[in-house]
């Protein structure tokens, strides 16, 4: 009996750990949003391979791309800087007060890992609460460079 709870016991640690090794990711989609601290949920996130995607077959419904970093502009993005700066902030929220709130937005940084971005949450915190019901963010979770251009999805000019 003691035998079958020492294995028992055993069993469960090693699972706990298992579970918080496999999690201690810097994607957002590695944990839930609220233990993450991200505003975002896993369904707000668009794979860079399904962004590439469409824009490579020049879709008709590509969403308005929007690059809230410093980084280089993914091809058909509009470029407004880092959102971290109260005066790009205020750019981005007049490019799209007219629009529709139901709108396709995709925005992204890629400068740095999510969990450091200092762009990407007041970007996408001020989208929804302007009322966008649309708004993704492309999961660039280690950077622009690994994420995009590093398998060669499109930038601007190519």
């Amino acid at each position: 009996m003691k035998n079958k709870i020492r294995l028992t016991l055993f069993c469960l640690i090693i699972a706990a750990l298992w579970v918080s090794t496999a999690k201690a990711q810097t994607s957002p989609g590695a944990l839930p949003a609220v233990l993450n601290n991200y505003p975002w949920t896993d369904s707000e996130l668009i794979e860079p391979a399904a962004l590439a995607a469409s824009i490579k077959a020049n879709t008709v419904t590509l969403p308005l791309i929007i690059n809230i970093g410093a980084v280089e502009d993914i091809k058909g993005a509009k470029h407004i800087g880092a959102a971290g700066k109260s005066e790009n902030l205020k750019a981005l929220k007049s490019m799209v007060a007219t629009l529709p709130k139901n709108t396709g937005i995709v925005i992204y940084c890629g400068c740095c890992p999510f969990s450091k971005c200092p762009n990407i949450r007041p970007a996408f915190q001020e989208l929804k609460k302007m009322g966008f019901t649309s708004v993704k963010l492309l999961n660039l979770p280690v950077n622009l460079q690994t994420n995009w251009i590093g398998k060669g999805y499109p930038l601007a000019g190519s």
